[in-house]
């Protein structure tokens, strides 16, 4: 595809990277990401995607803006409270940059209508704060061959990792194998809005490596990231051969 003038002057400063150029920007035109969760991590996620040129962006969430989400949740304004979270996500966005496409999904999704809005994206980012969530999206992702860019944070602390299940690279479920209780949320422990700051936007980086095919992604590791002591721990995640989700991948 050829780039007009305003997105040749728009995106300059990206296609002005050797690694990026100008085939980095035509893919990102060209990408697909769905963003589940319009929250402390969808907000920066969905507003760096957008400004960076995604093409496309599909936005998912069920909730409704209310004061309290204002703390970390900065795609969200005053003005957006009682509204729900796709659409004032969608109008912050089309500001930013009103020439990509952007869908927006309120109602609750099923197995089969995450499923179906999963098939035909590039890549998945998970901005969710509930496990049982979590865990269905990557069994919707591991079903659907895309890749998961998933990240979570509570208190001062957050964890970042990628997830494409192949033979030898794991899945979500993989990194939490068997649970024997559900981990602890920020609507009850409580969270520093920058520390979803950072690993929503670090969620935005890992996107953008996937679609333009730089670097090196974070498929089979995790990082942790404590706020506190302002220090990250990589860990590698193994493939379980007895994941219920993945092993026949």
């Amino acid at each position: 595809m050829d780039l007009t003038d305003e997105q040749l002057l728009r995106y300059s400063r990206q296609i002005l990277l050797p690694q990026f150029d100008l085939a980095g920007q035509e893919r990102l035109l060209q990408a697909t990401v769905v963003i589940i969760g319009l929250g402390g991590l969808g907000s920066p996620a969905a507003l760096y995607l957008a400004a960076s040129g995604v093409g496309r962006l599909i936005l998912i969430d069920p909730d409704t803006v209310d004061l309290s989400n204002l703390q970390r949740q900065i795609v969200h304004s005053q003005a957006s409270i009682d509204h729900s979270k796709v659409s004032s996500a969608q109008q912050r966005l089309q500001q930013i940059n009103p020439k990509i496409q952007i869908e927006t999904y309120q109602q609750a999704f099923t197995e089969e209508t995450l499923y179906a809005q999963i098939q035909s994206a590039d890549l998945v980012l998970d901005c969710t704060d509930n496990l049982a969530t979590r865990l269905a999206i990557n069994a919707a992702c591991v079903r659907a061959n895309k890749p998961l860019v998933s990240a979570a944070a509570i208190r001062f602390e957050g964890q970042l990792g990628v997830f494409h299940a192949s033979a030898t690279t794991p899945c979500y479920q993989c990194f939490y194998g068997k649970l024997t209780e559900l981990p602890q949320t920020c609507s009850t422990n409580g969270v520093l809005g920058p520390v979803l700051g950072v690993l929503g936007s670090m969620q935005a980086i890992e996107a953008i490596k996937l679609l333009t095919q730089l670097g090196e992604v974070l498929i089979g590791r995790v990082l942790l990231f404590d706020a506190l002591s302002m220090e990250w721990t990589a860990i590698r995640v193994p493939k379980r051969a007895d994941c219920p989700v993945c092993a026949l991948s």
